[in-house]
């Protein structure tokens, strides 16, 4: 410790200094909490700033006739309701969305899949716990969900909250709800219209496909002919070689028929052997 003379060259007052002591930076304090929180996984985002979207993956079928594939909703909803049970809304667009009474428990018979969308506009399924989105995503990990994909409760009245296949083209818009013992407790914002795929007239082909589709049709007429004139050719040689008609060289024509008579010789008597 050293004792240092304060301005002004008089001996009264005196500023007590560590060697090797430096003045602490202002923003320190305010760094470390900061560091401490990039060092703890967090959940990431309040559930009402989350829109569900389509899958962003190379997914084959990522929207069928009757399904489409979702991002799992992780890092969304927070620690405090690992106790809640995470349900996904499906609404016809836009009526479903317009009358979506987020109170309905989930499973009630008045908002089952069984009468979607005839008698309901939205219904509930795919319910599970926050263990089961677990954040952060490990790398490499496909986390997705079908929607649409259960087909053995389709006509279960017992089962109301069935994940099964989607009735129409749609669109379709969803949303995730938590609800715990008292009610929903948090959810996210609806996703844009979901439309799935439908299948295509034959007459309603772009044009190119029906002018190759033409060419195809003339090539195969053209060896359709070609095939029927060879066989005809291949046909009418067969019949000239098993007739004469057609002045086939006598090498390959029949061979007469030979008639031999058989002779009686007189007169003519075996000798006896000469005598020496």
């Amino acid at each position: 410790m050293r004792v240092v003379g304060a301005a002004g060259g008089s001996g009264g007052d005196t500023e007590l200094t560590r060697p090797h002591c430096r003045p602490r930076h202002p923003g320190a304090r305010t760094m470390l909490p900061l560091l401490l929180l990039l060092l703890v996984p967090a959940r990431g985002q309040d559930p009402k700033l989350y829109t569900p979207a389509l899958s962003n993956l190379a997914l084959g079928g990522l929207t069928t006739a009757s399904t489409f594939v979702l991002d799992q909703p992780r890092c969304v909803f927070p620690d405090s309701l690992s106790d809640a049970v995470i349900w996904l809304v499906v609404a016809a667009d836009p009526q479903g969305v317009l009358s979506f009474n987020n109170t309905l428990e989930p499973g009630s018979p008045t908002s089952a899949y069984q009468l979607f969308p005839g008698s309901t506009s939205a219904y509930m399924t795919l319910n599970t716990t926050l263990l089961n989105y677990p954040c952060p995503k490990a790398d490499g990990e496909i986390a997705v969900l079908r929607v649409g994909s259960e087909t053995s409760c389709q006509r279960d009245n017992t089962r109301p909250t069935c994940n099964g296949p989607l009735p129409g083209p749609g669109p379709y818009r969803v949303k995730f709800v938590a609800w715990d013992n008292s009610g929903p407790v948090a959810e996210t914002k609806w996703s844009e219209p979901i439309p799935l795929r439908t299948a295509t007239p034959w007459n309603n082909n772009p044009r190119a496909d029906r002018g190759h589709s033409a060419a195809m049709i003339a090539l195969t007429s053209v060896l359709t002919i070609l095939f029927a004139a060879l066989l005809a050719g291949l046909v009418a040689m067969l019949v000239c070689w098993g007739s004469d008609t057609c002045g086939v060289s006598s090498t390959f024509s029949k061979p007469e028929a030979v008639t031999v008579q058989r002779y009686n010789t007189h007169h003519v008597y075996d000798h006896p052997p000469a005598r020496l």
